[in-house]
């Protein structure tokens, strides 16, 4: 199982996955070389305050050996033909190491935050991965630029914006999913999967697989080749008395997420649907205080994985066991006894607990 970290790392809790802070720019070059160091596979960013392609360049720079990986980058809000050069830059700047990630936003941050008319997101991504592939055959194999479809027609490339053929062309593409129709596009056309945070084993075993599963044979392809990048909600800490507080911070991300229709069906297959149109409730009224006492012991352990320092490499690759190829893990870092703590658990999943 190969092993992924979130910038930045060691200076946010692992259970809230998504950093409520803005990225110190001058400490990306150091913190990606650090990464190769500790013997970490690949390093993700997602698009929330900063550019991702833009930082992971500075990444690209810094190391040898991870991939670099934006997980993810909306796509709707760029043209296919944008998104394509900036991938085709940091495949050669990295020299093979980058992977497209691809999300959708929900309708509101596309019609609202960005201007851009909405329309169903899962014809749309397949569409958009079949454009990005167009520009980039183009590009690499001199095939003329002619792709038609709902939302993109891409006609034209002359030679003055035609970067040329790479050493390293093939750049995998990533669907971010939670929904069975989002999972049968990336079986249909991506590299791979990255599920959100909030989706659990059985979820992804019951439901995601099986949907990737229809979608590669629909295009008739091999499911098997798709990687699955899990990136789980983690309560730990050094003690368990330090379990509590992250205890408390990951059950207050788990009923915000719960509030949101668009993760309700994870919570159906639990059959924990009744409380999302609670949480909705509370969240439209700005009851936030009330939200995570609606999230149970059970539900918590179902969703996150939980353990002490000592236990939590074993516990998270235990979940993912057989359905997962990747996985985001970090611990904080604080000095030379936090980077040697978080060196063996990254080697710890990395090789794995078999049955003795």
């Amino acid at each position: 199982m190969k092993v992924e970290t979130h910038l930045p790392l060691g200076k946010v809790d692992p259970g809230l996955r998504e950093p409520d802070v803005t990225l110190d720019l001058s400490s990306v070059f150091d913190a990606a070389r650090m990464l190769d160091d500790v013997g970490y596979d690949g390093m993700v960013l997602t698009e929330t305050k900063e550019d991702p392609f833009m930082v992971l360049s500075l990444a690209a720079q810094a190391t040898k050996m991870i991939s670099l990986t934006t997980a993810v980058a909306l796509a709707f809000p760029r043209s296919p033909t944008v998104t394509a050069m900036s991938a085709w830059t940091l495949q050669r700047l990295s020299q093979g190491r980058f992977i497209l990630g691809l999300g959708t936003q929900v309708k509101g941050h596309i019609q609202r935050r960005f201007g851009v008319p909405w329309s169903a997101p899962g014809p749309w991504m397949r569409e958009y991965v079949q454009a990005v592939r167009a520009v980039w055959d183009c590009w690499q194999n001199g095939t003329p630029l002619d792709f038609h479809g709902q939302h993109y027609d891409l006609t034209l490339m002359v030679p003055l914006f035609n970067p040329g053929p790479i050493e390293h062309p093939h750049i995998p593409i990533h669907l971010a999913a939670v929904n069975p129709y989002m999972c049968q596009i990336a079986g249909e056309v991506a590299d791979g999967m990255r599920p959100h945070p909030i989706c659990t084993r059985n979820y992804l075993q019951d439901v995601m697989l099986p949907a990737i599963r229809k979608g590669a044979g629909k295009a008739g392809r091999s499911a098997d080749r798709l990687e699955v990048c899990a990136s789980p909600l983690l309560i730990t800490g050094p003690n368990e008395e330090a379990l509590e507080q992250r205890r408390r911070n990951v059950r207050a991300r788990i009923s915000f997420y719960a509030s949101t229709r668009t993760y309700r069906a994870v919570f159906e297959h639990h059959g924990w649907g009744d409380l999302v149109p609670e949480l909705s409730l509370l969240s439209r009224q700005q009851r936030w205080e009330e939200m995570p006492q609606q999230i149970t012991d059970d539900m918590l352990e179902t969703i996150a994985v939980v353990g002490t320092y000592d236990h939590i490499a074993e516990r998270v690759w235990k979940r993912y066991e057989g359905l997962a190829t990747r996985i985001e893990f970090s611990i904080p870092v604080d000095g030379p006894a936090g980077r040697e703590q978080l060196q063996t658990c990254v080697r710890d999943i990395q090789r794995g607990f078999p049955e003795s």
